[in-house]
């Protein structure tokens, strides 16, 4: 017979939480195993932990939990950006991610990647003549470029400020109370609302083959299509998943090359053999930069750019012997799971090679590295974030020489995702030639 919620163990979120919740979370995973409850909450939530734990969510028993309660009752999302992806449960999410789908295959971001690499070196050369900047802040300006272009086709410039305002007012918005607030997001919303609308309108008059001109035109098998306000949720959710996490993962990778000179000199020689006199690359060579490709996964790894996933239960059910009911929250926890010495050795090391043959931690363990989430929701997005991540690193490491400015503390901080502390400040010059 199943244990009773209430002899869950209780673990207490101190707060230097958010400055170290990988590490404080795997600490309690070793002290009371893969389930524990925390009392923080208004409402009853436990915390799951490790590959079996994230199998549980993502895939095996998916069917009892619910995005739109966990995300929208966590972080706001429905009143911040809508009901789309990230939040629809069930059939209906299955039916609008089977329309999207294709526009997010591996072999479509042959359409992505030119976008990519012209603001990318536009962006970085500007780094050489600055001499110094936050790579925190650069890479948000490069992730959000790429994808209002590439996603959504506004136009460089002042279009693409306007929405970049826009967001960063809407995810950042401060005040003094839970009603001050929802007036400013409503109004930011709003706004936001008009001006994809408009964008929605010229899709309609004009189609594109970007993912905004798709959404306006796609049908189901029944011939329904997208509403006006479900596009705009959709768009609203990966024009900030499509930059917030990459922003994130990209600037730790690059962090991460610049601290391990030896690594990255391995990726440059890979660099040179893939791309050889060519200075874009290709989909096809990015595909083969598997060094770097494993640098990434130990970004992912070390700096997840979610840590926790928030889902709501629907139905009851148990989990290593506890009763789990209806109405309890749960956050599967991708920071702590990446920090399982039983799954991956000397888990505070930078060890790409971890993810490489014979080694193959994560494979050895399937759903022990779910940054990028796993299971039928793996993110949409993945494909377009990891080909753009490896485009950056890739010219940056090939133009620019960077190093850390002095007197920094270096630090992840989470709330809803990861950022790190002040940002991340390099001293850049340009490399003088290419080994």
């Amino acid at each position: 017979m199943a244990r009773p919620f209430e002899a869950i163990p209780v673990v207490n979120l101190i707060p230097e939480q958010p400055m170290n919740t990988g590490r404080l979370l795997a600490d309690m995973y070793n002290q009371h195993g893969p389930i524990f409850r925390t009392t923080v909450f208004p409402n009853p939530t436990i915390f799951l932990v490790g590959p079996e734990a994230n199998r549980f969510v993502l895939s095996s028993n998916r069917q009892l939990f619910s995005h739109k309660l966990g995300w929208g009752n966590f972080f706001d999302v429905l009143q911040m950006l809508g009901d789309g992806l990230l939040t629809m449960d069930g059939e209906e999410h299955t039916r609008h991610r089977r329309m999207m789908n294709p526009a997010f295959a591996i072999n479509y971001m042959d359409r992505y990647l030119p976008i990519m690499n012209r603001i990318i070196r536009e962006r970085v050369d500007g780094w050489i003549a600055a001499g110094e900047v936050d790579i925190y802040d650069e890479a948000r300006k490069i992730t959000f470029d790429i994808a209002a272009e590439a996603l959504a086709g506004m136009r460089p410039g002042a279009e693409v400020e306007h929405f970049r305002d826009l967001y960063m007012a809407l995810l950042f918005s401060e005040a003094q109370s839970p009603e001050e607030w929802m007036m400013k997001i409503s109004k930011i919303r709003a706004e936001l609302d008009a001006a994809l609308l408009q964008k929605i309108h010229e899709r309609r008059a004009n189609p594109t083959d970007d993912i905004l001109g798709m959404m306006v035109s796609v049908k189901d098998e029944d011939g329904t299509g997208l509403s006006d306000a479900q596009i705009i949720a959709h768009t609203n959710i990966l024009l900030v998943a499509g930059h917030e996490t990459s922003t994130s993962l990209s600037t730790w990778l690059i962090y991460l090359l610049t601290q391990h000179p030896d690594y990255a000199a391995r990726v440059l020689q890979e660099q040179q053999q893939v791309l050889g006199s060519s200075d874009e690359p290709t989909l096809d060579q990015v595909k083969q930069m598997k060094v770097l490709h494993n640098a990434l996964q130990e970004a992912e790894r070390l700096y997840p750019p979610v840590p926790n996933g928030p889902r709501g239960v629907t139905q009851d059910f148990e989990f290593e012997g506890y009763h789990i009911p209806a109405g309890t929250f749960v956050l599967y926890a991708i920071a702590a799971s990446h920090l399982n010495p039983k799954v991956f050795p000397d888990p505070e090391k930078f060890d790409p090679d971890r993810f490489a043959a014979p080694r193959e931690e994560d494979k050895k363990n399937p759903y022990a590295l779910v940054g990028f989430g796993g299971g039928p929701r793996i993110c949409i997005g993945i494909n377009f974030a990891q080909v753009e991540i490896k485009a950056l690193a890739s010219y940056v490491l090939r133009h620019a020489d960077l190093e850390l400015a002095p007197d920094q503390q270096i630090m992840q901080v989470y709330g809803a995702t990861g950022f790190p502390l002040n940002g991340i400040k390099m001293r850049v010059r340009e490399k003088v030639r290419y080994n």
